[in-house]
């Protein structure tokens, strides 16, 4: 079956996810994979800039930086030079603690380089509530030095419950920094998911969200949020899981899964250390299931053909069944609220 997929679909992802690193020196209570400390079997410089030739070979247009904080790995550097190099696209995200004037200027020798700075609350006490003391700060002069620089940079925040309200105020300070503002979906994966309970936004924040999102066509979400998308920003992006069909993940070992959410052992597509990049992405028994994945649980709601079932990711982690359908996509949403509404009058 992934023959036939090679034959007729894509013969290698779009782009890529690369967690470069586990190394991180903020402990964030949503981050997905739980950074804070290198491992010890973290590919090697010379592994990392054969992986690079490896998707060079593959044709990926674009790789996405991620960790951990990519910053923390001592030969970052060296490898997006490689990528450079080869004309493959970069965006790196980062929390901004690490850049300084000349490290910006550096990157901003290439064009093939953007940059997204997370900062999770337009105000620095809801900010630092998640990713600790100093980050606003940090995040806010890293965003100022990219804005002088032609490297195209964002905010990059993650929708939770105590920053849902902030919303439109981040898109202002976005505006007023010069740079854009990209949302991104909570999963609760990593430290995340000990964290679900707490950090979620509620049915009626996802809805509020929707509703603001489809009047701002220039805030990107990638495919975060497909699963809430209105008819308006139809068009912009995804309207379907791009796990395994567009997109990948490559852990900081050298694992592959299909995406960043699911690093777990259940999903593991192969191991770079066995398997070349091409015959994981070809052959994969994993790739194969989602590449067929159909959620027919969905398929009689009225919006399946905007979202499809909406995110794999999260219905395996909160009901232990990628077949499910996503638990917070927007009808779900509506139900939720409504039976809120039955219960409180009764």
């Amino acid at each position: 079956m992934s023959n036939q997929y090679v034959e007729q679909g894509l013969r290698s992802p779009v782009n890529l996810t690369w967690e470069v690193t586990l190394a991180c020196n903020l402990r964030c209570t949503h981050c997905l994979s739980s950074s804070a400390e290198a491992v010890p079997d973290e590919l090697t410089t010379a592994e990392a800039l054969d992986l690079v030739e490896q998707i060079h070979a593959a044709r990926v247009f674009q790789i996405n930086f991620g960790g951990g904080e990519p910053f923390m790995r001592p030969d970052f550097l060296q490898i997006i030079d490689a990528c450079h190099a080869r004309r493959i696209m970069t965006c790196i995200s980062t929390n901004g603690t690490l850049l300084d004037a000349a490290l910006v200027e550096r990157l901003a020798q290439s064009r093939l380089v953007a940059i997204q700075v997370s900062l999770d609350g337009a105000s620095q006490k809801t900010c630092e509530a998640i990713r600790g003391p100093g980050t606003y700060a940090a995040a806010i002069g890293a965003l100022k030095l990219l804005a002088k620089t032609r490297i195209p940079s964002s905010i990059n925040t993650v929708l939770t419950r105590q920053n849902a309200a902030e919303i439109p105020a981040l898109h202002a300070l976005a505006k007023e920094l010069g740079v854009a503002l990209r949302v991104s979906r909570f999963r609760p994966s990593g430290r995340g998911a000990a964290n679900w309970e707490a950090l979620r936004p509620t049915p009626s924040q996802l809805l509020e969200f929707s509703d603001w999102l489809s009047n701002s066509g220039e805030v990107r979400t990638g495919d975060s949020f497909f699963s809430l998308t209105s008819q308006e920003r139809q068009g912009l992006g995804l309207n379907l899981c791009g796990a395994a069909k567009l997109t990948g993940c490559v852990s900081p070992t050298g694992k592959v899964y299909p995406c960043a959410f699911l690093q777990t052992a259940r999903f593991e597509a192969g191991d770079l250390r066995r398997q070349s990049f091409q015959q994981i992405w070809d052959n994969s028994e994993i790739y194969a299931s989602f590449r067929n994945l159909r959620i027919h649980s969905c398929e009689e709601c009225k919006r399946f053909e905007q979202c499809h079932g909406g995110c794999p990711a999260v219905a395996w982690h909160l009901k232990n069944d990628l077949n499910g359908g996503d638990p917070e996509c927007l009808e779900r949403c509506v139900t939720s609220i409504a039976d809120e509404k039955k219960t409180a009058a009764a």
